[in-house]
């Protein structure tokens, strides 16, 4: 307000280069604080300045110049437009082969930045040369300079299969993967998020990270000290798991269903939620893989969150993954429905309590994992406490299951009365014609008709 930046900006060309420096780190600071002062930055003519200024100069400007681009381009795709538009990219990528790492470092941090917004910017790093550059900082022995070029890997490959292939084509992988066994938990956190943003475009990407022997190294990871290297590690798996069977299959030879499964005990809230997805990802391709999941004791960590976890969408997460657990054989389905999920399901369900936007999804997801369970289940013990709760269109699916049981099975038909099963399936109203009335007539057909009455 007191019109500072105008002032700044002739420091930048001073004769005395601690001046230069000083403002250059103060307009950094600026632009830093929030998206309006950065704003100010790129309108008052102060990034042609900072490019003039750069020719001849000694690393702490370099390093305050690199921050000023950073902390311009980081708060919108328009003002990291704009840093791309007065060809800052280009001085950039030279910075990143400057003999000093800080100065690489600053540059690396700035390019990142940039690409993270989106593809077209994250384009514009590449086609700056940035990404050979960024591969051979992942090779210097400095922890701190590691850290940021993989981070800024990552940001570039997460938008496309396309830019993940330029930062494989240029032999990232390899370099990334001998770097999972690093003692810094920071690194490790931003290797594992580079592969995953890799690996999660494509089968072929998700198999040339498969490739680096990434497995059984990377299921350390999972017991981590560090909650972000955990959860990294856990979404590695997870984009990987969720292409094919072949690629669940390796993940479960290589022991990842039990390390995964061990994970979600031992952590809480978002932390568990790529474990449970990735749960999720390997039941749903097939009877055997589902199977690998329940015989690994997967079911009661799984009902533990979402008897635990506060927030709609873990629940919801929980829900889908039981869903896909359960919905492809009775025996999958009776393996879900003894660990008590059933009646924890609908009461999910038909909570309308929590906020409005995620009890859509919640619900959604809670009612197709609801209905691909029961409409396999055939253990009634867990599906009679449901007919006292569930809501009309929930209830058509379990008196559907009885309607197919009880005609074959005398013992289930005479524990049917006792327990009071067929008095309350009396009590529906259904819609005659209807396929629930149809379903109860053929259980009222199974018994002799004073008993009915």
């Amino acid at each position: 307000n007191s019109g500072v930046m105008s002032l700044l900006r002739p420091l930048l060309l001073d004769v005395v280069p601690t001046i230069q420096q000083t403002a250059a780190l103060a307009l950094g600071r600026l632009a830093n604080y929030n998206d309006d002062l950065a704003e100010a930055v790129v309108k008052g003519d102060i990034l042609p300045q900072l490019m003039c200024s750069l020719s001849e100069q000694n690393r702490f400007y370099k390093k305050a110049a690199a921050f000023v681009l950073r902390a311009v381009g980081k708060h919108s795709p328009q003002l990291a437009q704009a840093i791309v538009q007065c060809g800052a990219l280009e001085m950039l990528v030279i910075y990143m082969e400057d003999f000093d790492p800080g100065v690489k470092e600053a540059a690396s941090w700035a390019l990142g930045y940039i690409a993270r917004h989106n593809s077209e910017l994250s384009q514009a790093v590449v086609d700056a040369g940035a990404v050979p550059l960024l591969v051979l900082c992942i090779q210097e022995p400095e922890i701190a300079l590691k850290r940021i070029a993989a981070s800024t890997l990552s940001d570039i490959s997460k938008h496309s299969p396309e830019l993940a292939q330029t930062v494989v084509d240029a032999g990232a992988i390899a370099h990334l993967a001998q770097m999972i066994l690093n003692p810094d938990a920071k690194l490790k956190r931003q290797v594992l998020s580079a592969l995953s943003q890799i690996a999660k475009h494509s089968v072929d990407l998700a198999e040339l990270v498969v490739e680096a022997e990434i497995f059984p190294v990377v299921l350390t990871c999972l017991k981590d000290s560090d909650e972000y290297v955990k959860k990294n590690g856990a979404t590695l798996i997870r984009e990987i798991a969720k292409h094919t069977p072949e690629l669940s299959q390796l993940i479960v030879n290589a022991g990842g269903v039990a390390a995964v499964i061990d994970c979600i005990g031992s952590c809480r809230g978002t932390v568990r939620l790529p474990g449970i997805m990735m749960l999720g990802y390997v039941a749903a391709h097939s009877e055997n893989l589902s199977m690998a999941v329940i015989v690994s004791k997967g079911i009661p960590p799984l009902c533990t969150c979402l008897i635990e976890e506060c927030e709609d969408h873990i629940k919801a997460a929980a829900a889908w993954a039981l869903g896909q657990v359960g919905r492809h054989t009775p025996e999958h389905a009776r393996a879900v429905a003894v660990a008590n999920v059933l009646p924890t399901l609908l009461a999910m369900y038909m909570d309308t309590r929590s906020s409005e936007d995620l009890q859509m999804k919640a619900s959604i997801f809670t009612k197709k994992a609801l209905k691909s369970i029961l409409q396999k289940c055939t253990h009634l013990p867990a599906l009679e406490p449901l007919l006292h709760d569930a809501p009309p269109n929930i209830m058509k699916h379990i008196v559907g299951q009885f309607s197919k049981v009880l005609p074959h099975d005398s013992k289930a038909r005479r524990l049917f009365v006792t327990t009071g099963g067929l008095k309350k399936v009396q009590e529906i109203k259904a819609e005659p014609g209807s396929l629930l009335q149809e379903y109860i007539n053929t259980i009222n057909n199974c018994y002799p008709e004073e008993i009915v009455r």
